[in-house]
């Protein structure tokens, strides 16, 4: 019995102590990747100064490379081309590529934005080499940051334009007419007009239960790209009434509203009948499942394609909180394993 208990002490003690180093190499890491991202900037703006150009620049350039790496053999990252992209680097954020920084005055965009700080370097290169406006960039690096995309998957969503369809598509919901004024907003923030389940592996068309299996296989790469605040609770969530069984897909919790949400998946284009079963599931949910300090529960209803008109018909007479999104999960597959071997074989 002591021997059980022991056991059992040290086990905790193992997983406690396992789990703080981790939690320390975390910390290091973040804390080292901005500490490299901030001295690429401190180059990139040393060179930008020097006004080096093709040329003969280029020839002070392959000398520099040279020397620092005689100087820290042991760092990498000190190529020609390394030392091109931290100028780069430095005037795209800085906006300062026409007029060069004066050392008596630090403008504030002569600052290196924090987002572009915490992201990995790679990450930096990447947004950098498929970006050219500003705004952009620090949507995709504050959207890397935010949901710890690898660079694989940072390159998934740039090839989707999502920081276009992230404007120009429109969420469609009745938040605004079923939840309470302080939580309109809240509910609008977490809801996408389109999710991308790239990461899938889809490459034909699949049954619905499969979709589902595979979302929950890779449950937390679908929660990141959720965002922030949602937990798993379980898929084919069961719910009974008059002896008779219902099944949500997907039911989750988002702990920012306080709200479970419930997804339905759907492998194909949307339909008005959709929305009465999702607010019947609703209601079940708020009914039996709900605990007295949460608010409603929100509905997803998640197809492959969706008429935005429809949509607004269908919602109009429920009076449930209903959200209705698309999803991506097919890529042009040859072209981004071509851009994947490009970033991959970078120095």
């Amino acid at each position: 019995m002591k021997n059980d208990v022991y056991t059992t002490k040290y086990k905790e003690m193992l997983h406690g102590i396992i789990a703080e180093v981790k939690m320390t190499r975390v910390v290091v890491a973040n804390k080292l990747s901005t500490t490299v991202t901030q001295l690429y900037w401190n180059i990139g703006k040393r060179l930008s100064a020097e006004k080096l150009e093709t040329g003969y620049g280029g020839k002070v350039v392959e000398q520099l490379s040279v020397d620092l790496k005689s100087e820290f053999p042991d760092t990498e990252g000190f190529s020609p081309r390394s030392l091109w992209d931290m100028k780069r680097f430095y005037e795209f954020y800085a906006e300062t590529a026409q007029i060069p920084p004066q050392p008596a005055a630090v403008s504030k965009n002569d600052i290196l934005p924090q987002v572009a700080a915490v992201l990995p370097w790679g990450h930096n290169r990447l947004i950098l080499s498929k970006i050219k406006d500003r705004q952009e960039a620090l949507y995709y690096a504050e959207a890397a940051v935010k949901m710890g995309w690898t660079r694989n998957l940072l390159l998934n969503f740039i090839k989707a334009d999502a920081y276009h369809n992230a404007k120009t598509l429109p969420k469609l919901h009745n938040f605004d007419t079923t939840l309470p004024e302080h939580l309109q907003e809240q509910a609008d923030e977490i809801l996408k007009s389109t999710y991308n389940l790239g990461f899938l592996g889809i490459k034909h068309q699949i049954k619905e239960r499969e979709l589902e299996r595979r979302l929950v296989e890779k449950i937390k790469l679908f929660l990141l790209e959720l965002g922030d605040g949602f937990t798993f609770i379980g898929n084919q969530y069961r719910l009974t009434l008059n002896n008779k069984e219902y099944f949500v897909d997907l039911l989750l919790f988002n702990r920012k509203i306080k709200s479970l949400i419930a997804i339905d998946l759907k492998i194909g284009t949307f339909e008005p009948e959709f929305v009465g079963k999702m607010n019947y599931y609703l209601g079940l949910l708020d009914e039996q499942v709900k605990m007295p300090d949460e608010n409603p529960s929100i509905g997803i209803i998640l197809c492959a394609e969706k008429d935005h008109i429809e949509v607004e018909v269908a919602l109009r007479d429920f009076h449930k909180p209903i959200g209705v999104a698309e999803y991506m999960t097919i890529f042009p597959e040859k072209e981004i394993k071509s851009l994947i071997n490009m970033e991959l074989n970078q120095d």
